[in-house]
């Protein structure tokens, strides 16, 4: 008798078993909607670290990003913010904008929509695109650019700077200086 209650029950998981790996549940498909074009991951109110060899390269907040697999790109939207740091992992300047895209291959940053960028001795910079370069460490872009600081007031086409904004070279320049 045992034996037979042994395989009732066995036959019993077994039937459930198999029930179990029928079909699965599949996602429903939207028409017009191609789930390539879907971020893999998203997040909100989130910072991201930018470093190499464990030293802080720049800190990123967005209010909403988008990190995609295929092209291998984070997009940041609704306020972006990046604190700047040198190799000694002080600030140096801080950049706003409206939105923002990370290369993940070089973590080369694209700021567009309203750029700011302030540095430590209070210089600014307001453009309407901007690019970082993190291998160099080196901001530019090809946009219009307006420059105050301490000394002076400029304006031009095209621009290259370090990140603090202490050596820059302005292409197309128009503006006035102070004499001292």
């Amino acid at each position: 008798m045992r034996r037979g209650v042994r395989y009732s029950v066995l036959a019993v998981l077994a039937g459930a078993f198999l029930c179990g790996c029928g079909e699965k549940i599949k996602p429903t498909v939207l028409p017009g909607i191609d789930s390539k074009s879907l971020p893999q991951q998203e997040s909100w109110n989130s910072t991201v670290v930018l470093s190499d060899s464990g030293k802080v390269d720049a800190v990123i907040y967005a209010g909403y990003i988008r990190k995609y697999d295929a092209p291998r790109q984070t997009l940041l939207s609704q306020g972006v913010t990046v604190r700047f740091y040198n190799e000694n992992e002080e600030q140096t300047s801080v950049l706003t904008s409206e939105e923002g895209k990370v290369d993940e291959a070089t973590n080369n940053l694209e700021a567009s929509g309203n750029v700011a960028v302030v540095s430590n001795d209070s210089t600014r910079l307001r453009t309407e695109k901007l690019y970082w370069d993190n291998g160099k460490q080196l901001i530019h872009t090809s946009e219009y650019v307006f420059i105050t600081s301490p000394k002076e007031n400029v304006q031009g086409k095209g621009f290259e700077s370090d990140q603090q904004l202490r050596n820059y070279r302005i292409f197309r320049v128009t503006g006035e200086a102070k004499a001292q």
